[in-house]
């Protein structure tokens, strides 16, 4: 699956300070269908707490190692919405590895989000 979008996405191995920083930043809560901005630790508790996650670094360090309630976090977050980069796109059509944007770009994916976010 990953194959037939590879040619339109970008993805990589984010880091743990990359993970916080778009949490923080951007990290807006989807609760009955609506995009509601996480602002305090009480909307975690309620909504993740019996999954043992009552704040947002424990959502931060679920999402970061995968760990065993991941699937409930990961749904529990809307999806991040950043901005295009800054200094533009260099070539998008074109594969990392070919000095383009699209495919696999392992760790370097954190300069890439520090410039969009």
């Amino acid at each position: 699956m990953l194959r037939l979008i590879e040619p339109y996405v970008t993805y990589g191995y984010p880091n743990l300070k990359t993970v916080k920083e778009l949490v923080y930043k951007r990290g807006f809560a989807k609760i009955n269908k609506n995009r509601i901005p996480i602002t305090d630790n009480s909307l975690i508790e309620s909504k993740l707490g019996k999954h043992g996650l009552v704040c947002t670094e424990d959502l931060i360090h679920e999402i970061f190692t995968v760990g065993k309630h991941f699937k409930q976090a990961n749904k529990f977050l809307w999806p991040f919405k950043l901005s295009n980069p800054k200094g533009g796109w260099t070539k998008k059509l074109n594969h990392f590895n070919e000095g383009g944007d699209a495919g696999l770009r392992e760790d370097k994916i954190n300069e890439l989000v520090q410039r969009m976010n």
